[in-house]
């Protein structure tokens, strides 16, 4: 079985204009070119790859502006932003997501749908560049939560409790400092704060699959410790 990875992060309740939410995007995707080579273009979509190669976005507060202001990027009182990274067809990275929402039941989000084969899931499958994202995600869009796993290994433990965004572990995960404190937790499991923001951990610096049952288990064990802290539940409004 081929794992597919992602990299999410998520928060309710924070509304902002589009000029805020720009200037997010900006940051972030600043701080995501050094991860990857590829990341330094990212385009709009478009009906053919070579069409959308020809919609490359610059990266400044003035184009992400007009780029989430888009009536087919705008629905209520959030923008969205579909952005693809990649020299080929095969080997593309894609970046969605929503921000400015005001509401409480539906998440702004920001995704990175990595890829599971080539050369570029080769260099970015990896815990410090993984790391690395979900960091730029804390830093630029403050989540409440954030987290990089396999969709296998989110299927195989979404059940009940553990359905909703930050009610489960996964590779790289992130809390918000007013979700709580994290607990002492087993190595190999890495343990990053970033001030004024979050923590950051890692559970592994392998590469993290469901096929091995020592991450499996190690997960488990990391689920039970930030489930016993509290630091493992829904999503809530923004500074409540």
């Amino acid at each position: 079985m081929i794992e597919t990875y992602y990299a999410g992060c998520y928060w309710l309740a924070r509304p902002e204009p589009v000029e805020a939410c720009a200037q997010r995007l900006e940051e972030f995707l600043r701080q995501m070119e050094p991860l990857e080579p590829t990341w330094n273009r990212w385009h709009e979509a478009a009906a053919t790859f070579e069409k959308a190669r020809q919609r490359q976005v610059s990266v400044n507060v003035a184009t992400l502006t007009k780029l989430l202001s888009k009536k087919s990027n705008r629905f209520r009182d959030w923008s969205s932003f579909p952005l693809w990274a990649g020299e080929n067809e095969e080997e593309t990275s894609g970046i969605n997501g929503n921000c400015g929402s005001a509401s409480s039941r539906m998440a702004s989000v920001c995704v990175l749908n990595a890829l599971s084969t080539g050369q570029v899931a080769e260099r970015v499958l990896t815990a410090p560049v993984l790391t690395g994202v979900v960091r730029a995600m804390a830093l630029a869009w403050e989540p409440e939560v954030g987290i990089a796993t396999s969709h296998a290994y989110r299927e195989q433990i979404k059940v009940g409790q553990f359905s909703e965004p930050g009610s489960f572990v996964g590779w790289v995960m992130y809390f918000a400092d007013f979700r709580g404190p994290v607990p002492p937790l087993p190595a190999p499991v890495q343990v990053e704060h970033l001030e004024n923001r979050g923590t950051l951990i890692t559970l592994t610096p392998e590469k993290f699959t469901v096929s091995n049952p020592a991450h499996v288990a190690l997960a488990a064990d990391v689920q039970a410790r930030l489930q016993d802290a509290g630091l493992l539940r829904p999503l809530r409004p923004w500074g409540t």
